[in-house]
C-alpha cells in the first residue's frame, strides 16, 4: 500500500514523552540556541513551564515538536503588554512557550500546528494567547506574523544578574 506522504500529528504531552522531548530540545539548542539559557534540569524545565497543557509533534511516529502552555509568570512581558492595551488583567492571558521544532522535522507545517494547538487550549480556557520571542529568533518571529499574531512591542528583559535580552512581544489575533 502506498502512502501519499509521511504521517504527522500532534497530540497531548505525556510523561514517557519526557526523554524524548529532552534529545529534541537538546537538538534544536545546538542549532539554533533554544532555549538562550541551557536548564539545569530540562525534562523538569519542561513539564514545569506548562502548567495549562503541553502537546507534542510526530513525524511518522517519531517525536519531531514540543509547546506548552502556562499563566503569565513575573517573567513574562506579553502578558500584562497585552493586557494594559486592552484594560483586561494580565490573568485573561495565557503565555504560548518552550515551543522547538526538530532541525529534521522542519518544512511540515509543526510550528503552526503546535502554535495553533496552544492558542486553541488558551481560548477553550477563555484565556486570549500571547507570547514572548528572542529578537534574534527571526524564524521563530517570522512563523508568528505569517500566523497573523501581532507584535505588541520589543523590549529589553533582564535575564539575570548580567544578562540581558532582547525579545519582540506578540499577541494572537483576535
Amino acid at each position: 500500500m502506498q502512502r501519499d506522504g509521511p504521517r504527522r500529528r500532534v497530540r497531548r504531552w505525556a510523561d514517557g514523552d519526557t526523554a524524548d522531548c529532552v534529545r529534541v530540545l537538546a537538538e534544536v539548542h545546538r542549532g539554533d540556541g533554544y532555549p538562550v539559557n541551557w536548564p539545569d534540569r530540562p525534562g523538569p524545565w519542561l513539564a514545569a513551564g506548562c502548567p495549562l497543557g503541553s502537546w507534542v509533534a510526530e513525524l511518522d511516529g517519531r517525536l519531531a515538536g514540543h509547546v506548552g502552555l502556562s499563566d503569565g509568570g513575573d517573567g513574562d512581558l506579553a502578558p500584562a503588554l497585552w493586557s494594559a492595551r486592552h484594560g483586561v488583567p494580565r490573568e485573561a492571558a495565557a503565555v504560548v512557550g518552550r515551543l522547538f521544532v526538530a532541525p529534521w522535522a522542519r518544512g511540515h507545517g509543526f510550528g503552526a500546528l503546535l502554535v495553533g494547538r496552544a492558542a486553541r487550549e488558551a481560548r477553550h480556557r477563555g484565556l486570549h494567547p500571547v507570547l514572548d520571542v528572542v529578537a534574534s529568533d527571526t524564524a521563530a518571529a517570522a512563523l508568528y506574523e505569517r500566523l497573523g499574531w501581532q507584535r505588541l512591542d520589543t523590549v529589553r528583559q533582564r535575564w539575570g544578574p548580567e544578562q540581558w535580552a532582547t525579545v519582540h512581544c506578540y499577541a494572537a489575533p483576535a
